[in-house]
Order: C-alpha cells, then structure tokens, then sequence
C-alpha cells in the first residue's frame, strides 16, 4: 500500500480481470451520502462490510469524524465504520448504551490511493477477538489503540429497522465522508474474509484487486452499490432491490475514477500552506482572501503526451495553471519559481517559465475553459481556450524531473479554479470527449496522441 500521498510513474501495473466502471464521490461540506431505513430486521449479529475508498481530505481538514457505513437506533445506540478525526480506522458497535470498538494504532492519510476496507462481524463467536474483524487490502488489522470487543450474541443496529447511511449519518449534517466510495456491499447473515471480495495480483503480489461479486450470497437487508447507473446512484444491483435514497448528489457525482483506474485529482496534502480550499472530490481550488494559494496533482508524470482541462470561473485576482517540478518551492507564489512553466489568465495572459512572464496570450472569463496539453517527450506545453490552440509548443521549464500538475489564484476567496483530469468532472459536460484509449470525459477533443492522466495510461505511457 503506498505510504505517501503521490503516484510517480511506474514500469507496470497490475491487470484486472474485473474492471470496475464507477464510483460515487462524495463531498463533505455538501452533506451528500445515501441512507436507508429496512422494512425489517435481517442479522444484527452476523454481517460484513466492504467498500474499497479513496479519501480526498483527511481529517485536520475536515476537522470531524469521516463515516463510511451507519447505523442509529432511537436510543442512540449506534454503529459507525469512519476514519477517526487522528486518521485512525474505527467500527464502533454501540450495545445498550455502552460502546464497543476497534480502533487502529494505523493511520490512513494517502489521498492518492484507494483503499480496500472489510469489517467482519459475528458475536457468536466465543472467542472475543474472532467477533470483530478489520481488514485493509486484504490484510488483518492487528494493532489497536481501542481493542474492545461486543459481548457474545450481542445484537447490533446493523440490520435492524433503523436509520442506515452510506457516506454520512442517517441522523445529522455532521461527519461525512469526503472522496470516493465503490463497490459498496453489505453482507446480512455471514462474516467473510476479504477474499470474498478481491484477491492479490499474480504478478504483482503486493497489490490487491478486486473480483467479481455478484455472486456473493447477501441476505435480507444485504445490498450491492456499484454506482453505474447515474440516475439512481443508490440502485442495490445484488437482486434484493435493497436501494438507497440519495442526499444532495446528482449524475454529476458518478465518477470512472476507480480501484482499477486511478484518476489524479488535486492532491489536498500538496498545496500552499495558505487556508485555501479544496472541494468536490479535489477537483476544485479556491483561494483564501487575499492570499496567494494552489494545489498540486496527486499523480506525478516524466514522460508522455498527457491532457487536462481547467474552468476559471473570473479574473478578479487571476489564475495560473500549469506544471511544477517536483523540487521547486510550492509556497507563496510557485510561479515565480524555477522549474515551474504557467499560463496566467489574468490581464495580459501571459506564459511564465522558471519565474518569468512573456507574451500576450489572452484572458479566460467566467465559465471558459482551458485545454492543457502537456508534451513531456519533447518538453513543450500548449494552451487551448474552449477547444482553440492559443498557445502552441510553448517550451516548458529547463529544470524538469517529475512534473505534477499545479493551479493556483488570489483575491478575496472567490477565485475558483476547476480541473477536469477526466475521472470526475467539476464542471458540466456538453459534448463528452474520451482520449484515443476512451479514458476520461472531457469538454472538447483530447488532442491526438495525448492521454488523461490515471494510473492505466500512465503504465502504458508514463
């Protein structure tokens, strides 16, 4: 599993028999998730829980809880898989008004990587420690910090005919999840190991990919979310019809940005120590007042035709997209730095390389959009406005080891910039343009030979 919060090209990666299409992004301060309330009681003793995440914001950012899967009774007696406000991973089984949990010494803090968590629960079981499991790609959580386990037979709120949320409690606006959720499943009845769920890659033995599910016995209140049908992102696709009613999402929140292609994002633990913000799944940047702030991309690229696009919604204080070099100083005004090459949208539009501006290339208004077309093999970059080339081959720093996207604006905190790496777009889409490997969704035509930036291009290309 990675430990740093960047993915830097690679030789390889793993092939997957089982592709998985979507994913639902969800989004903190919006309050979104899915909730539920069965009809009736399934097995509040036997159940498993497993969802593979990506996280866009860790919890000193969020400042709360994350929830993940929830379950409330009316006396309060709750259950609660979340990422503790440490980063710690907790399942919390609150029994006759006395809580029960589990909570790792690990912390999970890597908002590049998808994680693959399964929690296993059978109070039946006469050996303390074997009633609650906790899994992560495949391995047994072992260290905790809180090791308290329910009492046998215990009955639980999972699986009754109470309040149920996916991505948020099912009784209040706080603590909900921010980033990535798929393949979300509920088991009723048995407690299965991860292998129910995924399997370690043959040929790359330290990685853990998921398998095909639908086979999997569910049981009563048992569901399956595999997010692919945009207009009901609730659907339950095990056959129980188990579906989940959505809060504050929409088509927009589907995304292809998934375990078995990663999409960069904004990378939220790789930005200017300003209190700008980062929101919708890191998609979009937007600085604090007066203050100049930006934010990096969570994959890192050294060679390859690579495509993103950017929205700039006004020129109030001005915008710059572009590349950074991975050793320049990201801190106060990056594009006066060495290695870094941007296109400023403000007055003038003007091209900055190693910290200095040339040219006049034209502003971007509210709602145009910019198509940046990075070409590492030759070391040039060029700008498109709303699907027109308005700065071509335009040569890019000459310090260059790994690049990693960057955006950045000033003024007042209403400067926002959204990108669209292709996995999640921030912004509508009219048209719907995928490159020549058909990755991604874009507003206007990726350029020929050029490639959005996810983990299977960038084995291929990077």
């Amino acid at each position: 599993m990675p430990i740093n919060s960047f993915l830097y090209p690679a030789p390889s990666t793993p092939s997957f028999a089982y592709e998985v299409a979507n994913s639902l992004r969800l989004d903190e301060p919006s309050n979104s998730g899915l909730t539920k309330t069965p009809s009736g009681a399934g097995n509040r003793r036997t159940f498993t829980l497993s969802t593979w995440v990506k996280r866009s914001k860790i919890t000193n950012e969020t400042g709360d809880v994350q929830t993940m899967f929830e379950s409330r009774e009316s006396n309060n007696d709750n259950c609660a898989l979340t990422f503790q406000t440490d980063d710690t991973l907790s399942i919390k089984l609150k029994v006759s008004g006395t809580n029960k949990s589990l909570i790792t010494n690990r912390v999970f803090r890597d908002v590049s990587a998808w994680y693959h968590i399964v929690c296993a629960v059978d109070t039946t079981q006469s050996t303390d420690s074997n009633r609650v499991k906790i899994y992560v790609n495949g391995v047994q959580e072992t260290s905790f910090g809180t090791e308290d386990y329910p009492s046998q037979d215990a009955q639980t709120s999972f699986n009754n005919s109470v309040g149920h949320g996916i991505g948020k409690r099912s009784d209040t606006t706080s603590q909900n999840f921010d980033g990535y959720l798929t393949e979300v499943v509920m088991i009723d009845g048995s407690a299965l190991a991860p292998t129910s769920f995924g399997e370690f890659d043959s040929d790359t033995p330290n990685v853990w990919k998921p398998i095909d599910i639908s086979g999997l016995t569910f049981g009563t209140n048992g569901f399956y979310l595999d997010f692919e049908d945009s207009s009901a992102l609730g659907n339950d696709v095990s056959g129980n019809n188990n579906d989940y009613s959505v809060s504050n999402l929409s088509a927009v929140d589907q995304s292809t940005d998934t375990c078995t292609n990663n999409f960069a994002t904004l990378n939220s633990l790789f930005a200017t120590q300003d209190s700008g913000v980062i929101s919708k799944g890191n998609t979009i940047y937007t600085a604090s007042a007066n203050a100049w702030g930006g934010s990096g991309s969570t994959i890192g690229l050294s060679q390859g035709k690579w495509y993103f696009e950017a929205q700039i919604n006004d020129n109030a204080g001005g915008h710059f997209f572009g590349v950074i070099d991975e050793t320049a100083n990201v801190n106060n005004n990056p594009h006066q730095r060495t290695g870094s090459t941007f296109y400023y949208s403000g007055s003038g539009g003007q091209m900055y390389k190693d910290g200095s501006g040339s040219g006049s290339y034209g502003t971007f208004g509210a709602s145009d959009i910019a198509g940046v077309a990075l070409n590492l093999d030759d070391d040039e970059i060029t700008i498109y406005k709303n699907g027109s080339a308005i700065v071509t081959d335009f040569a890019l720093s000459t310090t260059k080891n790994t690049l990693f996207v960057w955006v950045m604006g000033y003024n007042s905190g209403s400067d926002l910039v959204k990108v669209n790496f292709g996995g999640t777009p921030p912004f509508s889409i009219s048209s719907g343009n995928s490159d020549a490997n058909g990755y991604g969704n874009f507003e206007y035509s990726v350029p020929s030979g050029y490639y959005s930036i996810n983990t299977k291009n960038l084995a291929e290309y990077g």
